[in-house]
């Protein structure tokens, strides 16, 4: 049975699908999303209105070197953490840590609040901790010269000291606190410093009533007992930002304002959550009016998806920058949608800018869960889905298994017809190649197709060391001839005929020389020994070389990384560079702009050589590459197509790849290699 004859029957199969139903489900639905919205948005207007009558309650907003980004966010702790440089008693989790950059690795911190105390952590990724010793940890002086942590108390514009932490060695520390007053231990503050593979942490506790309004962290890294520290946070002595704890007033207005399964959250116009009550009512075990799973699936299909549910939780660092929460803090009112398939969550979020005299102090997020969207509890909704899938189910799985099964069969054709391509070596053995219908056909033509390819290649890989091999001996007599010539007395006219014959024998060693070029490289990439090398200073010292080479381009080479170390042989890579670049000063005009960059990632490195001029043949793409193959428009002596075969060897020779793509004004050549840090 043909191809043909198999769709036809299974034509037979097909229903009219139940468009109107579906349409009638998702209207339904969106219209049922709608109010709640509305609602939920009614409710956090007048929750804004009623805030709005506290706006002493609202820090104001810091700009310029007291910017939400120096901030920083005290979380409230439903415990009361032991001090023991340790962060597992902490009840917020670690997500709530927040990351500086520091000189050997993340600085994470966090600070916490419980019964009238601050709670500070801080982990310190420090390849080489440096203790204070016995005889200066009292000194000001002595604790420059150690690895210390350093908590900036301010309440601009009078108030100026720091805490400063400095460890003789693991286990409890004393801190220092340093005004205009001095430099003096402070018994009111216990801290705990623990050692930990690759650094340090530290875990200390400040009664409140010593801490200001702004606070900074400052983290110091000293490289030797003698070298001046290095500051490693990013927060500075002169800079600390506000201290961002709870309003205790609007939280208990949050609290008994917040509805029942709805969530209630208030930010400053920063964006921090300095109030918040109520919560999401969990979604049950199973959703809500669809007594089958089957069922729970068909509606997740038909129904509009939003973001994920999870992206409506509470951020863990204390500052809320969704967007729809971001533009209600620029005085827009935004809705938001947050829905996850595989759980049946859904969420309806609210923004709404609370603002006094046109000036906006904050935001009020109200969130309302599964139980207030009423699609999947609506019993019509359930019916009309039974009816319609009990209707279409026989033949829809049937029509999907079949186009399943056939889709399977032409994707694995044509994903074995594409690897068979991009090997080296084709493999002439594709699917379904038994099969009576027309796949099993087509897979029979692409097979008789690639053996012929295959063979085509075969040949075109060894004609350049066939050619080299058989008129190497020819040439060497052809050569010895002319100089035993030369001795022999001539005529003018034989002179100048042995002496073109000599130049053509010469240019002919070249060409043979090119053509045994692509052995050389291949040998060369077996026998090689790796050595690590920084590909950035090797491309710094080669694009000098190539400005000397070509006066009459220019040579930009852009780097997005200072170091980019692999491992290879850099003379063979600086031999694949010489080809590219030579190719892109062939292709390419006076005075024109040859560019050579450099990026990076987590694994690998990526070299690009860009230059103007014409573009491509899309035809000619696939096969650039190959040996013997050139685009050139007049290939001279020297240009036999071996360039870009020998710059592929070497890039798959160091475990990397090689493309050419057109531009808006040339050609790039990218090279991929692989990155070891």
């Amino acid at each position: 049975m043909n191809l043909k004859q198999q769709l036809l029957l299974v034509s037979l199969l097909t229903l009219v699908l139940p468009w109107a139903g579906v349409q009638f489900i998702r209207e339904t639905e969106s219209a049922l999303r709608a109010g709640q919205q509305q609602m939920l948005a009614g409710t956090a207007r007048a929750v804004a209105d009623s805030l709005a009558q506290y706006a002493e309650e609202f820090p104001p907003a810091e700009v310029g070197e007291h910017s939400a980004g120096n901030q920083l966010f005290g979380h409230e702790l439903e415990s009361k953490p032991e001090i023991d440089g340790y962060f597992n008693d902490w009840t917020i989790g670690r997500k709530a840590l927040r990351a500086l950059r520091g000189t050997d690795g993340p600085v994470r911190f966090a600070l916490g609040l419980f019964d009238e105390a601050v709670y500070l952590y801080v982990e310190v990724s420090d390849r080489n901790v440096i203790y204070a010793t016995p005889a200066t940890a009292a000194l000001e002086s002595g604790s420059r010269h150690a690895d210390r942590i350093s908590l900036i108390n301010t309440s601009p514009p009078y108030r100026e000291e720091a805490f400063t932490f400095a460890a003789e060695a693991p286990g409890s520390v004393v801190a220092y606190l340093q005004n205009e007053y001095g430099f003096a231990p402070d018994p009111a503050i216990l801290a705990t410093w623990q050692d930990v593979p690759g650094g340090y942490q530290l875990e200390a506790r400040i009664p409140a009533s010593k801490l200001g309004t702004h606070l900074g962290l400052v983290v110091s890294n000293t490289a030797s007992e003698l070298a001046a520290p290095v500051r490693s946070a990013s927060f500075s002595a002169t800079t600390p930002g506000r201290f961002v704890t709870k309003s205790v007033e609007l939280s208990d207005i949050a609290a008994s304002l917040a509805q029942p399964g709805m969530r209630l959250i208030v930010t400053d116009q920063s964006g921090w959550r300095i109030a918040s009550g109520g919560n999401i009512v969990p979604p049950p075990s199973s959703t809500a009016g669809a007594r089958s799973a089957w069922l729970r699936i068909a509606y997740n299909a038909l129904v509009k998806s939003g973001q994920q549910a999870e992206l409506a939780e509470p951020d863990p660092g204390g500052r809320e920058q969704q967007s729809y929460i971001v533009q209600a803090l620029g005085g827009q009112e935004t809705v938001s949608w947050f829905r996850s398939a595989d759980s049946g969550r859904a969420v309806v979020a609210v923004a709404q800018p609370v603002t006094t005299n046109g000036v906006t102090l904050g935001a009020v997020v109200l969130q309302q869960g599964t139980d207030a969207i009423l699609s999947l509890t609506n019993q019509g909704l359930a019916r009309l889905i039974n009816v319609t899938l009990i209707a279409t189910l026989l033949v829809a799985f049937t029509l999907l298994g079949y186009a399943s099964w056939l889709s399977r069969r032409i994707s694995n054709l044509s994903v074995a017809a594409e690897d068979a391509l991009d090997g080296d070596n084709l493999r002439t053995t594709l699917p379904s190649a038994l099969a009576g219908d027309e796949v099993g056909d087509l897979s029979r033509s692409f097979s008789h197709v690639l053996r012929q390819l295959g063979e085509y290649n075969d040949y075109l890989r060894s004609l350049a060391s066939k050619l080299s091999h058989e008129l190497r001996t020819p040439l060497a007599i052809v050569t010895s001839s002319l100089e035993n010539l030369e001795h022999e007395p001539l005529n003018k006219a034989s002179a100048d005929y042995a002496a073109r014959a000599r130049g053509g024998a010469d240019r002919l060693r070249r060409i043979l020389t090119a053509m045994s070029e692509a052995s050389r490289v291949e040998e060369l990439m077996q026998h090689a020994e790796p050595e690590e090398f920084d590909l950035c200073k090797v491309l710094a010292s080669t694009a000098a070389a190539y400005r000397d080479v070509y006066p009459t381009r220019t040579f930009d080479l852009t780097s997005d990384v200072e170091h980019a170390v692999t491992q290879g042989s850099p003379e063979l890579l600086i031999q694949m560079l010489d080809k590219l670049v030579d190719n892109a000063v062939d292709f390419s005009s006076e005075h024109d702009v040859i560019t050579i960059g450099l990026s990076a990632d987590d694994s690998s490195l990526q070299l690009t050589i860009s230059n103007p001029g014409p573009k491509l043949p899309e035809k000619m793409r696939s096969q650039l590459f190959d040996s013997m193959v050139s685009v050139r428009p007049a290939a001279g002596d020297k240009h036999l197509g071996l360039g870009l075969y020998i710059a592929k060897l070497i890039a798959e020779g160091h475990g990397g790849k090689i493309q050419a793509d057109n531009t808006d004004v040339g050609v790039r050549f990218t090279v991929v290699l692989p990155r070891l840090r």
